[in-house]
C-alpha cells in the first residue's frame, strides 16, 4: 500500500514540523498533535498534502474556503519565498486531512531530565495551537 492510499485510521496523530514557513507560530523539529477529520475553520493550522506533491504533508493555516474550490492556505512566516496558495493555488478539501491542535518542542538531547527540567520544559515547549479568527488581514498583507 503506497502512502496516498493509506488514510488515518486513528483520530489523532503526531506529525514533525520541517522548515520555517510556519514561525513564529510553529518551529522546525517541533512536533504538531493533528486531529485527522476534525471540523475546518477560517483560521485553523493544518496538516494536508502538498497539492503538487501529495507525498508530501505539509503545515499551513487556513485562510479562507473558496466555494467549490477548496482552501486557500497560507504559512505564517513573513518570507516571500514560502511554499503555500501563492504558489500553487487552492488546495481540495480532500487534501486537508486534519487540524493541528497542539504542539510540544523536544527535550534537547543530552539534558537530564529532573523534575525542574520537565516542569520547565512543560511550562514552555508545549503550547496549544490556537486559531487566528482574523485572516482577513492576511488576505490584505499579501
Amino acid at each position: 500500500m503506497t502512502d496516498l492510499e493509506r488514510e488515518p485510521r486513528v483520530p489523532w496523530g503526531i506529525a514533525e514540523v520541517m522548515g520555517a514557513s510556519m514561525l513564529p507560530t510553529l518551529r522546525q523539529g517541533d512536533q504538531v498533535l493533528v486531529h485527522y477529520g476534525a471540523q475546518l475553520r477560517p483560521g485553523d493550522v493544518a496538516v494536508l498534502r502538498h497539492p503538487l506533491q501529495q507525498d508530501l504533508l505539509i503545515v499551513k493555516r487556513l485562510i479562507e474556503r473558496r466555494e467549490d474550490v477548496g482552501w486557500w492556505v497560507l504559512g505564517d512566516s513573513l518570507a516571500e519565498n514560502a511554499l503555500d496558495s501563492r504558489v500553487f493555488g487552492t488546495v481540495p478539501d480532500e487534501l486537508v486531512l486534519g487540524r493541528v491542535r497542539g504542539r510540544y518542542r523536544p527535550v534537547e538531547a543530552g539534558r537530564r531530565r529532573t523534575v525542574g527540567v520537565v516542569l520547565g520544559w512543560l511550562c514552555q515547549s508545549v503550547r496549544l495551537v490556537l486559531s487566528d479568527r482574523d485572516v482577513s488581514k492576511r488576505l490584505r498583507a499579501r
